[in-house]
């Protein structure tokens, strides 16, 4: 095992693979991982299935099955996918059993075309997804949109655990645990066992430095330059800042107090895509005990190999964090504008990539038929 991953986990971050496939699954490559790379969970979204599916032949069997069914598209994608997420639990089952439910957990998503939809809708898909896996370590992926938030509050009042996806702004991270708080309240008073309970606020990192590195180019000014690749690390600081508050408060106390676990932060979104950026950033600069870093194995082989592992570097940077937001909105930077320009984009992305797998099961199913 990588002395730099054990180091990061000693820290008390958990280390997770963003990524899953079939092929991934039958070679054995992901019982690797964690045994030699200490990966204790996975998350995966609809742009990692499009690509799984677009690459090999482990899908074909199954494919050909679901043709000979004559089982429409929808239904095709979902027994795919919840064949995948099946598979990786089982495999990270005795992570989840060590680690008493904390870890050893398997994320899937509910369909991103749902993310700006009624709640309803997306507590339905979370419970179809919740039966339809149905292994006690799978996370159901609801995005925090503002149609979002009540569906994160209805699903973990059921007793579904749920993954919150697509935070980007410090705002809308104070109301998701709001909607994580309010959901365990509803669940303690519906007498469910609050430690069955899990949840991870999956933060995004990167695409936060994308986006505000493109304003800043344009402003062009030599101070707004020098912000360049600070942004994404200290809002992610921040947004650690803000759960500690949270956590210090009365309503996670009670909740605590009647067997409640926390609400984990998981930075997402962190690899890097400036190639000008060191390629293990957002996993040296976010370490700090009781989060998840979610990474692709590419940036999981980059701080395996030359990460920077030493101490906390979230909170004591916090009045750094808050110097490196003033700096920027003294820059020109709008932050408001920048998460919600993120928050449509990183819902389009998702879109898209469901309806091209969508298209490629369509095609296979075609083809198999």
């Amino acid at each position: 095992m990588s002395e730099n991953l054990k180091r990061l986990t000693d820290q008390g971050v958990s280390i997770w693979l963003d990524d899953i496939s079939r092929e991934r699954l039958r070679t054995g490559d992901l019982q690797s991982l964690i045994r030699d790379k200490h990966v204790a969970g996975v998350t995966s979204n609809p742009t990692i299935f499009a690509s799984a599916l677009s690459k090999g032949d482990a899908y074909d069997p199954q494919l050909r099955d679901l043709a000979v069914r004559g089982v429409d598209v929808g239904e095709a994608v979902r027994a795919i996918t919840t064949f995948d997420i099946r598979w990786a639990a089982d495999v990270l089952r005795p992570v989840f059993e060590a680690t008493g439910g904390v870890d050893g957990r398997v994320s899937i998503e509910v369909d991103p075309r749902l993310a700006n939809e009624s709640s309803e809708r997306t507590v339905a898909e979370a419970r179809a997804l919740w039966w339809l896996v149905d292994r006690p370590n799978v996370f159901i992926k609801i995005p925090a949109t503002l149609a979002g938030l009540p569906a994160i509050t209805q699903a973990l009042a059921e007793g579904i655990s749920v993954n919150v996806t697509l935070i980007f702004s410090l705002e809308r991270y104070r109301a998701v645990l709001d909607a994580w708080l309010t959901g365990l309240e509803q669940a303690k008073a519906g007498g469910l066992d609050l430690s069955k309970i899990e949840s991870v606020a999956s933060f995004f990192v990167s695409r936060f430095d994308t986006e505000v590195d493109k304003r800043l180019e344009k402003i062009g000014t030599p101070e707004a330059q020098e912000l360049k690749g600070k942004a994404a690390v200290a809002n992610a600081r921040l947004a650690y800042a803000a759960y500690e508050e949270v956590m210090s408060g009365p309503r996670w106390q009670a909740l605590r107090a009647a067997g409640a676990r926390p609400q984990r932060p998981l930075w997402a979104s962190t690899g890097v895509k400036n190639p000008e950026y060191p390629d293990t950033l957002y996993v040296d600069q976010l370490v700090t005990s009781g989060t998840v870093n979610t990474m692709p194995e590419k940036t999981l082989d980059a701080v395996a190999d030359h990460g920077n592992i030493d101490g906390d570097t979230v909170r004591p940077h916090y009045e750094q964090a808050w110097n490196t937001m003033a700096a920027l909105k003294q820059a020109g930077i709008d932050y408001d504008d920048v998460v919600r320009a993120l928050e449509d984009e990183g819902v389009e992305k998702f879109v898209t990539s469901w309806n091209e797998l969508l298209g490629t099961v369509a095609a296979e199913l075609k083809k198999a038929s």
